[in-house]
């Protein structure tokens, strides 16, 4: 009588147990800490690299932002030029930043003294690199292969016929202004494309700068949570080396400050027509859908 009282004292807490383990399991997963309501404010350090008032510009290089972003490099819109003036690159500032949903800006600049830090070098280390001309309107692309999030190889030869339009992110870019913004637009202009009653010979790509981290499986969740067709709309890696090549012809620059920094950048969009010339270069990340789809329309009409 013992030994069955025993088993079944043992049997109710082995029950018990996994009634628990599967509650735990049931559970909803706690909230992401790093996700933010919007509009998130943050006190920022960092050294001024360099200054742009006339577009309400600054570059600064920033420490990290438990919770938000690591140290890295950046460009930064702020509302009032004013704050730039007497500012000199090396100096060391503290400065608010605002992040909304789709924007983000700087304020409250305040210098807080000079770094004898030298400037930091345009490039990594070492990063192999080929020379290449510069690209402009009219130039026929030449062939790059990569490699689509599906798995699939892209030759940009291959697109003849269908006019397609690039730009370039990295999935982990978190400030809205950047990554975030293109990709936006590049969806906006896919479903717009998509359901007008136009060419279908087109075709967007987004080309990693961080072919690194930036997985297959990574750039296919990043293509989710954009929308993305994957008929329509590719994300593309590659050799660092092809990244780096076609990048510059189009006037689009990547480096890091140390091996473990993101990588700071500028902008650049591209649409190429369909008889696989350059049709339009912009540096502007502010540039509407409507003139995308406009530019997309024209391209796909060239024989």
């Amino acid at each position: 009588m013992f030994a069955a009282m025993k088993f079944r004292l043992l049997f109710a807490a082995l029950l018990a147990s996994v009634s628990l383990l599967i509650a735990s399991c049931q559970k909803p997963p706690a909230e992401n800490p790093s996700a933010e309501k919007f509009p998130a404010v943050y006190e920022v350090k960092g050294v001024v690299r360099a200054l742009m008032p006339e577009k309400k510009e600054v570059t600064i290089a920033h420490e990290e932002i438990p919770g938000y972003m690591v140290a890295m490099t950046m460009d930064f819109a702020v509302t009032n030029a004013a704050e730039l003036t007497g500012l000199m690159p090396g100096d060391s500032v503290t400065f608010r930043m605002t992040v909304t949903k789709d924007d983000g800006w700087i304020d409250q600049i305040k210098r807080t003294g000079v770094t004898n830090a030298p400037p930091p070098p345009p490039a990594e280390t070492f990063r192999r690199a080929r020379e290449v001309e510069p690209l402009v309107v009219g130039d026929t692309v030449p062939e790059y292969t990569f490699t689509n999030e599906l798995g699939r190889l892209v030759r940009l030869t291959e697109m003849k016929g269908t006019a397609y339009a690039l730009n370039f992110i990295f999935t982990r870019c978190p400030f809205p202004t950047f990554c975030p913004r293109a990709s936006k637009s590049f969806s906006e202009t896919q479903d717009k494309l998509k359901s007008m009653n136009g060419p279908t010979n087109w075709h967007l790509f987004s080309i990693t700068i961080d072919p690194a981290y930036d997985t297959l499986p990574r750039l296919k969740g990043y293509a989710k949570t954009y929308g993305a067709d994957g008929s329509r709309w590719n994300f593309l890696t590659g050799d660092l080396e092809d990244i780096t090549a076609i990048a510059e012809q189009f006037g689009l620059q990547f480096w890091r400050e140390t091996p473990d920094a993101l990588p700071f950048h500028n902008l650049r969009t591209v649409v190429i027509d369909a008889a696989g010339r350059v049709q339009w270069v912009t540096m502007q990340e502010d540039w509407s859908a409507d003139a995308m789809v406009e530019q997309m329309v024209k391209a796909a009409q060239v024989r």
